[in-house]
């Protein structure tokens, strides 16, 4: 993997008003704090879910920027295929009556530009997995969209 300077500051720039974002959710920094916050989207109310999974995605790709910043890719790939799940989680909920859903449309909008942007820093050989959960959260951003403007 291949990490030039000029892609380093791009992903500071683009991590700091995520950090700014995320001051609310400061003990999702700890793999205890995620795995607290994914009990309780699983055991929230199923219109509340898609708001909470989608949270989750924000945290785990901000998360996967951190390692690919730091050249742990294996690790960025695990938390790729973490946002994977979740954004799966998203897609089937949204037939359920959603709370927050502007909230979620507009988390994952910022969700996946972040992720665009960290692609951009990657060599071609680091691209597979986070090409195929950008492809999937533009999917799931779509259809909330479309919920969106359905209501």
């Amino acid at each position: 993997m291949r990490i030039t300077v000029a892609s380093t500051v791009v992903f500071l720039l683009l991590a700091l008003p995520s950090a700014r974002a995320l001051s609310s959710h400061d003990d999702l920094t700890t793999d205890a704090g995620l795995a607290q916050f994914e009990q309780r989207a699983e055991h929230a109310e199923a219109r509340e879910q898609t708001y909470l999974y989608t949270e989750l995605v924000q945290v785990y790709i901000l998360l996967a920027g951190k390692q690919i910043a730091a050249g742990e890719m294996d690790e960025a790939n695990v938390t790729l295929k973490r946002i994977q799940h979740y954004a799966e989680k998203i897609h089937d909920g949204l037939a359920k009556n959603t709370k927050k859903l502007k909230d979620a449309e507009m988390m994952m909008h910022m969700a996946t530009y972040h992720l665009n942007q960290y692609m951009h820093t990657l060599s071609n050989d680091d691209k597979p997995t986070i090409e195929s959960t950008l492809k999937q959260l533009d999917k799931v951003h779509d259809e909330l969209l479309a919920q969106v403007f359905a209501h």
